[in-house]
């Protein structure tokens, strides 16, 4: 194995992440995936073969939640950190709505990484938001990517359509479209695909357009056998039976124990379903709920309350009380201490979820020697077939669930059995050290295939290095203003005289640059025609290529974008749908390929560009698809676009992209204007940017032209020290 140390970065973004009493169940983003995420760093870091990890969420400041999680940097273990970065408005936010602000992270992310001075190695994101995320940074940045799914939107999407939630309730609530195309996105990119189960791969991940097993390999979580052992004669904590007593007639009597946070997928509502429907199981043992924690039910966010409403409904409706206890708080050090009475009371574990990725707290339960009943979906596939410690359930039939517990709690012999089971199996299949070594054995031989490009990382991380280009002005500019040609910077005469008296008078420490979809003479020939200055930086052909004045080209981002370009066959690949036609060769690049869209075939919207984007999928070729004015379509380089040139430029300068003001019109300006940098979308803006009206930091301005370009710059104040600016 190669004996340099990594640098490896992870990114979990959403629920509450810290090093300590993880709030496991607070609500449906503070589950097992930050546990795993955390527990993971930490591990990581002890290794020898390690440097740093540094493990990547938002940053928190709510008054609601604790301080914790506004701190900047936390240290949790040797080598091993949380970096909290500010990613949208201050405040807590559900996962669906954070991905307006995916972008601002990102631009977050690389002024952290060049104030380390250093790249990390690889990046590893989790689950679709990071997957966006690193997917993006692992481009720019180029080094490897890891994704983990830990749940899958196509699945999630599944499963609530079969309890007849449908589509458009799905959108609303889940904002699954946006998950499921980040998804993909990221196992596009993905070099590596963490799994911790064969099903996975095999069931679950397969409904993907880019689904590509060799790439995936399975490593199953550890637990922390520290915290999760087996206590024989067990004495109970005082504490934890003043949680229960008050609720149980018997607390005398097994446990069947519930641990998971209050959310749909979960399914809850179903067990007490199961139990309240079977006397004979009622007889047999308690039904115990560890759901999150509460003080007042009015206050938690409106799907955890929906499920609290269906469990006091069904406790009520089967009149279960005596019979089930649900405590209103617990710590997480208190997690170990229920499995162990559980297992005590001769009692049994249950995982009655619509979907489990792997189920930490089954592994858990498992070294506290707890047998499990669990959802044949998933983890416990993997881990009954490995510790052979329990039995598996139809989540949706609740009878088969009633008898599956049953079973389990009236034959001793087998309990026993189940209970050694579980504990050997473990410490033989789940413990931190091997999933550490495996983990970092396959990075090794990652790394060691991939080709070596780093000139983006050596411009990112050297200051020293910025004055090659020859132009002393731009690593002394505090402003920047970027705007594309057509239709934006041009189309009014008086409007664009005015701009330009404007730029006259902004100073020394402000500079201009254009991007736009045109070549660099086409694009030299309209400024010229319009009397237009010839700008510090020109980024032409949608982003692919980029110049400091009209004759030094960058040739360091020709080879950036190059990855995995293969014109030819994207061709090839455009060639079976009809409707579009490659334009003359005077609009083709050497990093572009441009088509024209037949407008009649746009009309009965047959041709959209999920269309284009599932034809390449599916021949796992790598483009951005670019549509403009549903008129135009060009493929680029993956790495490649007006946005990600920007963010090239910015990186390579060390200017923060808050400080950059962007200007456009139509669909190829889209990720140009999202993230940081303050976005102005001029007045006679095309319809397909009505999207980005959700999107902060960015102004629809009323004036057409160069004008709206003016208003937006008064609107942010651009050129005052302290800019109108809020999320």
């Amino acid at each position: 194995m190669n004996k340099t140390k990594r640098y490896i970065a992870l990114f979990s973004l959403h629920g509450l992440v810290r090093g300590e009493n993880i709030e496991l169940g607070r609500d449906a983003d503070t589950g097992g995936q930050i546990k795993y995420v955390v527990e993971l760093a930490r591990e990581l870091g002890k290794h020898k073969q390690v440097s740093r990890v540094d493990l990547f969420t938002r940053q928190v400041i709510d008054a609601k939640v604790s301080d914790d999680y506004a701190k900047p940097i936390e240290e949790i273990g040797k080598n091993a950190n949380i970096i909290r970065l500010p990613c949208g408005p201050k405040r807590y936010l559900r996962k669906e709505v954070l991905w307006n602000y995916l972008e601002s992270f990102i631009d977050q992310v690389l002024p952290y990484f060049r104030q380390l001075g250093q790249i990390p190695d690889v990046i590893h994101g989790h689950y679709a938001d990071a997957g966006y995320v690193g997917s993006t940074l692992a481009h720019l940045l180029e080094v490897p990517f890891i994704f983990t799914g830990h749940s899958l939107g196509l699945v999630k999407k599944a499963r609530m359509l079969e309890k007849g939630m449908s589509m458009i309730q799905l959108k609303e609530k889940y904002n699954i479209s946006y998950r499921i195309e980040a998804e993909e996105r990221a196992l596009n990119v993905a070099s590596m695909v963490v799994t911790s189960t064969h099903q996975e791969i095999q069931d679950q991940y397969e409904f993907y357009q880019h689904y590509e097993p060799d790439k995936m390999l399975v490593i199953p979580p550890g637990v922390d056998l520290e915290r999760f052992y087996h206590v024989k004669n067990y004495q109970a904590d005082t504490h934890i039976i003043e949680k229960l007593s008050p609720f149980l007639r018997n607390p005398n009597k097994p446990i069947i124990l519930a641990l998971s946070r209050a959310d749909d997928r979960k399914n809850i509502p179903a067990l007490i379903q199961a139990y309240g429907e079977n006397h004979e199981l009622q007889e047999l043992a308690n039904l115990v709920i560890i759901a999150g924690n509460r003080d007042d039910l009015k206050h938690l966010n409106k799907s955890s309350l929906q499920i609290w409403k269906q469990i006091l409904y069904q406790i009520d409706l089967y009149n279960l009380y005596g019979r089930v206890a649900y405590p209103k708080q617990h710590q997480s050090n208190d997690v170990p201490e229920f499995f162990r009475l559980a297992a005590a009371l001769k009692g049994v574990f249950v995982n009655p979820a619509l979907t489990e990725p792997f189920g930490l707290t089954l592994i858990e339960a498992a070294a506290t020697g707890l047998p499990i009943i669990a959802t044949n979906d998933g983890g416990p596939i993997d881990i009954i077939n490995n510790c052979n410690n329990g039995l598996l359930i139809n989540p949706l039939d609740t009878q088969s669930i009633g008898e599956a517990l049953v079973t389990a709690l009236s034959n001793n012999t087998q309990w026993q059995f189940w209970s050694k089971q579980g504990i050997a199996g473990v410490k033989k299949y789940y413990s931190w050290s091997n999933h550490v070594n495996q983990y970092l054995t396959n990075l090794d031989k990652l790394i060691t295939k991939l080709p070596s490009t780093t000139i983006y990382r050596q411009g990112l991380i050297s200051h020293h290095k910025k004055r090659h280009l020859g132009l002393p002005k731009l690593p002394l500019i505090q402003r920047f203003i970027i705007t594309d040609i057509d239709q934006t910077l041009i189309g009014d005469a008086d409007a664009l005289e005015e701009f330009l008296e404007f730029l006259d008078n902004a100073g020394d420490n402000f500079s201009f640059g254009i991007a736009t979809a045109h070549k660099l003479e086409q694009a030299l020939q309209l400024l010229e025609q319009w009397n237009v200055p010839l700008p510090e930086v020109l980024i032409t052909s949608v982003g692919t290529e980029i110049y400091y004045g009209s004759d030094l080209k960058d040739t360091g981002w020709e080879k950036h974008i190059n990855y995995r370009w293969e014109p030819e066959a994207l061709k090839k690949a455009l060639s079976t749908i009809d409707g579009i036609q490659l334009q003359d060769d005077k609009y083709q690049d050497e990093f572009k390929i441009s088509y024209v869209i037949d407008k009649e075939m746009m009309e009965p919207k047959i041709l959209r560009r999920a269309k284009f984007v599932k034809c390449l999928r599916e021949k796992h070729l790598l483009a951005n698809v670019i549509m403009t004015y549903n008129q135009h379509l060009d493929l680029l380089p993956i790495r490649a676009s007006k946005g990600l040139a920007v963010r090239y430029l910015a990186n390579r300068w060390g200017l923060p992209m808050a400080q950059f003001l962007v200007a456009g019109d139509s669909g190829n300006d889209e990720d140009m204007l999202k993230g940081d940098a303050l976005g102005v979308i001029v007045g006679n803006y095309s319809s397909e940017l009505d999207k980005l009206k959700t999107k902060p930091r960015i102004y629809f301005a009323k004036a057409h032209y160069a004008k709206g370009i003016l208003e937006g710059i008064k609107h942010f104040g651009f050129l005052n020290n302290t800019l109108n600016v809020e999320y």
